[in-house]
Order: C-alpha cells, then sequence, then structure tokens
C-alpha cells in the first residue's frame, strides 16, 4: 500500500474509532427508558417515584452525556448544571452549561462548581440526580478549604502535570485538598438518590480515580500521599497551604456508608479498551492483520515510543506479532516530564521519540499517536503522525528531531512539517489510542 493510501485509511480509523466511543451514541446504548423505568444492564429504577429528577456532573463529555439524557427524558428533567472544558458545550435545553479551563483550573471553573454544588444541596430524598462524568473533571470540578486559594491550586497543578507522576498519583493528591473529589460531592447531594454514568479515562477504569471519584467512597491513605510526595520534586515547589494539608491527613471525606450503598449508583459507559476494540474490527476489515498490544500502555512518552517502534520493526522484520500488512495497536495514558520550554503533549512528543527510533527504517509504515479529546496537552492538536519519509523530510527541512525532542517542543516540530493530527474537541475522552499500518 502507498503512504497516500496509509494516511487515508489511517484517518477513516480515527473518524470511526470516536464514533464508537461518542457519549452521547454511549448513553443511548447503556441507558433506557420502558415505560417509566430507567433500565441499565445493572439498574431497574421507576422514576415515577422522585418529585425532581437534576443533571449535574462536570468532564469534557458531559455535555454529550446531557444531551442524551435529554433526549431520552425529555419533560422529566426538571434541571441541570455541568461544568466542561472551554469549547466543549452542546445545545442543551434544561441543563445550564459553565465552561471552564483545563488542564489548569481557573475561577470559572470555581464558579461552575459551586453552581453546581448549589443545586444539588437543594435535592430531598425525593429527588434523583443523574450525574455525567468523564475525564476533565478533575481540573473542571472543585471546591476548595477556605485556607487554599486558586492561585494555591494553579500552582500546584502545573507542578503536578510537570512532574511525570501518574493519573493516579496526582488524583491522589488532588483528592486530599478538595471538598467534592474522593466521594466529597456526596456531602452536597446526600439525601437524593444519584445515578452516575461514567466515561473512563483511566488504566484499568478505577471508579475512585476517574476524574477523582466524586460520587465514589473511597478512603484516603495519608501513608500513599506522602510516598507520591518524596517520589517526586513537589514537597519543595508546592504551595505552603497545600502542603500543609496533604501532610495533615487532607479534608474530611464522606462517610456515611448506608448511604452510599443504598442511593447511590455508579456505572461506566465507556473506555479506551472500545476505541481499540475499533481499530481492531476496522483494521481486520480493511485487510490488515491486527493486533491490540495493551489497553494500559504506560510510563514516559519517550521509552513507550522506543519500545512500539522496536515491536513494529520486529513486525516488519519477522512478521511478530503479525505480519504485513499489519496493524498494532495500543492505548493508555503515557506521561512527560517536563525539563524544556517547548510546547507538546505525550502523544506529540511520543510520536516524535518514535520518529528518532525509526530513523532508519524506510519500508512503507504510518504511525500515529492522539488523545481521544481531540487535545494534546496545552495544544491544538489531537497528536501527530509519522511515515518512512518523515526523518529524511525533516533533514531536508534542517529540523533537528534530538533537539525539538530535548526541549519538549513536538508541537512545533510537526507543525513544520504538516504533520500534526487535528480533529476539534470530541466530546469525548477515552485516554489515548497508538496504532501503527505497515
Amino acid at each position: 500500500m502507498t503512504k497516500q493510501n496509509f494516511q487515508k485509511i489511517a484517518s477513516s480509523f480515527i473518524k470511526k474509532a470516536l464514533q464508537a466511543v461518542d457519549p452521547y451514541r454511549l448513553i443511548q446504548e447503556k441507558v433506557r427508558l420502558n415505560g417509566s423505568r430507567l433500565q441499565t444492564e445493572d439498574l431497574d429504577m421507576d422514576l415515577d417515584r422522585f418529585d425532581r429528577i437534576f443533571i449535574l456532573g462536570a468532564g469534557k463529555a458531559a455535555a454529550s452525556m446531557a444531551a442524551a439524557l435529554e433526549n431520552m427524558l425529555g419533560s422529566r428533567i426538571n434541571a441541570g448544571r455541568i461544568v466542561v472544558k472551554y469549547g466543549h458545550t452542546r445545545a442543551l435545553q434544561k441543563t445550564e452549561q459553565f465552561e471552564a479551563g483545563h488542564p489548569v483550573p481557573d475561577q470559572q471553573g470555581l464558579d461552575g462548581s459551586r453552581a453546581v454544588l448549589e443545586l444539588a444541596k437543594q435535592a430531598t430524598d425525593k429527588d434523583l440526580i443523574l450525574f455525567v462524568l468523564s475525564g476533565g473533571g478533575s481540573a473542571l470540578f472543585e471546591a476548595l478549604p477556605n485556607e487554599i486559594s486558586l492561585a494555591d491550586l494553579v500552582e500546584f497543578n502545573q507542578h503536578l502535570l510537570a512532574s511525570g507522576a501518574t493519573i493516579h498519583e496526582m488524583n491522589l493528591l488532588r483528592k486530599t485538598i478538595s471538598l467534592v473529589k474522593g466521594g466529597g460531592f456526596l456531602n452536597y447531594a446526600r439525601p437524593a438518590t444519584i445515578v452516575s454514568f461514567i466515561l473512563s479515562d483511566v488504566i484499568g477504569d478505577p471508579l475512585p480515580d476517574i476524574a477523582s471519584g466524586p460520587t465514589v467512597l473511597q478512603d484516603i491513605n495519608t501513608i500513599n500521599v506522602q510516598q507520591v510526595l518524596s517520589r517526586y520534586p513537589l514537597q519543595t515547589t508546592i504551595p505552603t497551604a497545600i502542603e500543609q494539608k496533604l501532610l495533615s491527613g487532607g479534608v474530611q471525606n464522606f462517610a456515611d456508608s448506608r448511604y452510599y450503598r443504598q442511593n447511590v449508583f455508579n456505572f461506566i459507559i465507556g473506555n479506551n479498551v472500545r476505541v481499540l476494540e475499533s481499530l481492531k474490527t476496522q483494521a481486520t476489515q480493511a485487510g490488515f492483520s491486527a493486533c491490540i498490544l495493551s489497553d494500559r500502555i504506560q510510563g514516559e512518552a519517550r521509552e513507550v515510543a522506543n519500545v512500539l517502534s522496536a515491536i513494529m520493526t520486529s513486525a516488519l522484520v519477522h512478521g511478530q506479532p503479525v505480519p504485513t500488512p499489519g496493524c498494532l495497536i495500543a492505548g493508555g495514558e503515557p506521561t512527560v516530564t517536563l525539563d524544556g520550554n517547548g510546547k507538546g503533549g505525550r502523544n506529540q512528543e511520543l510520536v516524535l521519540a518514535a520518529l528518532t527510533a525509526l530513523q532508519n527504517e524506510h519500508r512503507p509504515f504510518y504511525f500515529c499517536s492522539l488523545g481521544t479529546d481531540g487535545s494534546d496537552g496545552p495544544t491544538d492538536a489531537a497528536g501527530a503522525w509519522i511515515d518512512q519519509h518523515s526523518f529524511e523530510k525533516s533533514r531536508n527541512m534542517n529540523l533537528d528531531a534530538e533537539a525539538y525532542l530535548k526541549e519538549h517542543d513536538a508541537y512545533h516540530f510537526f507543525e513544520s512539517m504538516g504533520q500534526l493530527i487535528k480533529t476539534g474537541p470530541t466530546g469525548t475522552n477515552v485516554m489515548d489510542m497508538i496504532f501503527c499500518l505497515f
């Protein structure tokens, strides 16, 4: 197959894979209204027993999920409020949308969260809260103790994002200082019934970690918090007020286990596996031998790139794990420890590192990595792609891949190359998808 064919095929794969994890479609598939009964695979609830129904929530995909619920339930919805990332709104009838900053929180996020909590506090034991939650919720949905300021929170998150910590480690620290994370939202919503629809952007789909688990009863271990602080250069850089809160055990968690067991229902409606399975199905139908390597890729993006590049090279040489024409697929969420002054994101950095690893590979291939939400780091790109001509092309343009990689400046490298992947906001968020064709 030609380079042009690989690019065209890959673009089609990406489009259909994102459709497979469209939150609106997932709600339609996973949730149904049968007369007055709201039903899922594990739930059968009579809506007539509630006086009011509210839609609340946060995340990059919250608006799409709210739209699906509004369409399904119509006049049964009384009101709603959600916090979404800038540019991630949808046309909604009953649900008020508050746009806010991500990945670094801002005042709009705090204001929107306050509005969500005010509506939650109005709910009684005769009311139902449908909580829509997705990745991005950790930054978008927040309420702070009095001793912590927004400036403290912003500085804290900037250090976290640059530290190389995993999402589990970052969210553990975030939960420790938050009034809504780690089940804290339940303090505001009790005694209402809560049904939470969750789109997972965390490896393994652990409920406490997805958007920091605002509707999930959980214990926060102070020892684990201290271990994370010592593992990364954080204790000497984070604001004093936050350090003190972390070391003192954090805020008081929600602890009413009886209410939680009887009144709170959390359901995962989609995850990274679904997008990878879509890629595999498409590749197989297109005549490729396809293999999903893992849905749990993590670690430094450069190291991940070296491993995946080696696997693809083995496939080209030995036909293992799949022969050519082949498609290798992986998902997860690598990290980047920032120590340069460039612009980019984990997916762009991964592809740039793969370019250096594959610089001597001249057999036809196409390699890409992108965030399913459409934004990779603080950029307008979802990711980037390379093929067997990319390294020579960069040399002809006097672009030093190693130098750009050292400065974590993958965005400007691939912008110059014309090899950024830009999807715009996708309305979904299930971590990253990485695949190569050869």
